[in-house]
């Protein structure tokens, strides 16, 4: 490390990931959603979850809800931006089966219940219900590992990232 490398935004700092949900995680190229699994949004991973409590992928904070609810923006300390999406063209149900339970600006971690979704609307919709985490500024990703899919509890470390 150079002397003053911890003058860099961001100073390289690595962070855990957690499993939002409880259920199977997948890499994201197996979500099926092509604008996702393509990684045209940025790279991250998927969770076919058990049930609808999903709670926050990272330690940051909130900086954004979508006014439909379906997805909620967060941000890591190191400046990683993180979009979690729920279920597949679920902007179509116009905020529906949704329920978001945090705001913008609170800080979260892997304990905060971020949004409760009905499942079984989603069934009855037609819709996947795969809970998606995406990186959406990966030009500030220096490193992205997924350890770990499968069979997850939520909360559960399934990888880490760090920023340049």
């Amino acid at each position: 490390m150079a002397l003053f490398d911890f003058l860099k935004k961001g100073g390289n700092k690595d962070a855990e990931l957690y499993n939002p949900v409880e259920g199977e995680v997948i890499p994201l190229e197996e979500v099926s959603d092509p604008v996702f699994s393509q990684k045209m949004m940025g790279d991250g991973f998927g969770v076919e979850p058990e049930n609808g409590q999903v709670y926050s992928p990272i330690e940051g904070k909130v900086v954004s809800i979508f006014p439909t609810n379906h997805a909620l923006g967060l941000e890591l300390d190191n400046g990683i931006e993180v979009l979690v999406h729920i279920g597949v063209d679920t902007v179509e149900l116009e905020g529906g089966p949704f329920e978001i339970h945090v705001s913008e600006g609170d800080k979260v971690s892997a304990d905060t219940l971020l949004a409760t979704v009905d499942l079984a609307a989603l069934e009855e919709a037609d819709k996947p219900d795969t809970i998606i985490v995406v990186f959406t500024n990966m030009d500030t990703v220096e490193n992205y590992n997924l350890s770990k899919t499968g069979a997850t509890a939520q909360g559960e470390v399934v990888g880490e990232i760090s920023s340049t």
